[in-house]
């Protein structure tokens, strides 16, 4: 598991580069990561209702959270 994606994940969102989320999303080895952030972005880029939006983005925080939790 390389758990740097998870970090850039973090980084990523918290800076708004939509650009390097897309080309991480097609980079991870983890299939399920790359479901997540396809859900996001497709919810960002997309006419939807804030809650939509947010509902992408804290399930995808949940996985990142879970998965750094696997390391302890």
């Amino acid at each position: 598991m390389d758990y740097t994606d998870y970090d850039r994940v973090l980084y990523y969102v918290h800076r708004s580069d939509w650009d390097n989320l897309l080309i991480l999303m097609v980079r991870t080895k983890d299939h399920l990561l790359s479901k997540k952030i396809e859900h996001f972005l497709h919810a960002r880029s997309f006419p939807n209702s804030y809650s939509a939006v947010e509902k992408t983005f804290y399930t995808l925080f949940h996985y990142v959270e879970y998965a750094n939790s696997l390391d302890a």
